[in-house]
């Protein structure tokens, strides 16, 4: 057991160097430069390693205590500004997905639903497009067809829009809800009903993908996070700010990718395995997914939503109480 307890240590603490403390004190030293240098010397290395001499000739990081407290200061403010861009980056990844976005608070709904029309009129546009050169695909003339590589681009280019025609402000969120929007026209699926109890149920492959998926959309996040960690320090250190663009830029690519792989994982999960949730259920089905499968499972695992209050004035079984008159005393 000791042993055990040894490994998970190694481990968590592997994590809390690799995820926190280093891209931490990559930010301090990033925050050291632009202290140290400004806008009056922004390339002077000499200038910054004038600095740190003069700071480790000090009387106080000569002696073996100053160093340790040196040393525990930078991690913990190493581990306090990971704790900061892993804050942040929780944040984007709720701006990116989406989700719900409808409830968020004014103004962020107003400039949210904006942002969707604008994206479902772009899509609109471009799957007129795509439908206008397929239609003339199929024209009974060869000379009057356009080649392949103009339909294939068309549909590319409504697919940099959405997959389906755009329900959220972000193309992450869109991505996402593609996957449910597929299963409820294909098998009448409503996959965040289904998904607590499929996922279980779920092969230990299929599991470990879809969780590394997930895990990678938190990572892309975590680095956005810190990509607007590092743009303030452009205010006073230029350099910062190319950093900062570079980073997000990755964050960007990353977070599509994660999402992209979270979204087919899903859609595969629930397209290859609800027979095997179903028969768990006791619902008797044989052969692949279909339409009354689907129907049937979204309707056994829905909730029902609470009935109305009662009414005081009517009985449980629907009937209306007698109201006692009023007594008179005169």
């Amino acid at each position: 057991m000791g042993g055990l307890w040894n490994e998970l240590g190694k481990k968590l603490a592997e994590r809390w160097v690799s995820l926190l403390v280093l891209p931490g004190a990559l930010y301090l030293a990033v925050a050291f430069a632009a202290r140290t240098l400004g806008r009056g010397h922004p390339l002077d290395i000499a200038r910054i390693a004038r600095e740190i001499t003069t700071f480790a000739a000090g009387p106080e990081m000569t002696g073996l205590g100053g160093q340790i407290v040196l040393l525990v200061a930078v991690l913990l403010a190493a581990a306090a500004a990971g704790t900061v861009a892993t804050a942040v980056g929780t944040l984007v990844e709720r701006l990116v997905v989406a989700d719900g976005w409808r409830t968020w608070p004014a103004p962020l709904a107003y400039l949210a639903g904006l942002r969707a029309d604008r994206r479902r009129a772009r899509w609109d546009a471009a799957d007129r497009a795509y439908h206008e050169r397929r239609k003339r695909a199929m024209a009974p003339d060869p000379a009057d067809r356009p080649a392949p590589a103009l339909l294939r681009a068309a549909a590319r280019r409504r697919a940099r829009i959405a997959l389906e025609r755009p329900e959220r402000p972000t193309w992450s969120g869109d991505r996402v809800q593609a996957a449910a929007l597929r299963l409820d026209r294909d098998h009448r699926l409503d996959l965040a009903v289904l998904w607590p109890y499929l996922e279980p149920v779920l092969p230990e492959a299929l599991s470990a993908r879809i969780a590394e998926a997930r895990a990678a959309l938190v990572r892309a996040t975590t680095l956005a996070g810190w990509a607007l960690l590092y743009a303030p320090l452009a205010r006073w250190w230029w350099p910062a700010a190319p950093l900062a663009l570079v980073l997000a830029l990755a964050a960007r690519h990353r977070v599509r990718s994660s999402v992209d792989s979270y979204a087919r994982l899903l859609e595969v999960a629930a397209r290859l395995h609800v027979p095997a949730l179903a028969a768990q259920l006791g619902i008797d089905h044989t052969g692949p997914l279909t339409d009354d499968l689907g129907a049937r499972l979204t309707h056994h695992l829905r909730t029902e939503s609470p009935p109305p209050p009662e009414s005081p004035d009517r009985a449980p079984d629907g009937r209306t109480r007698a109201v006692p008159a009023a007594r008179s005393d005169g």
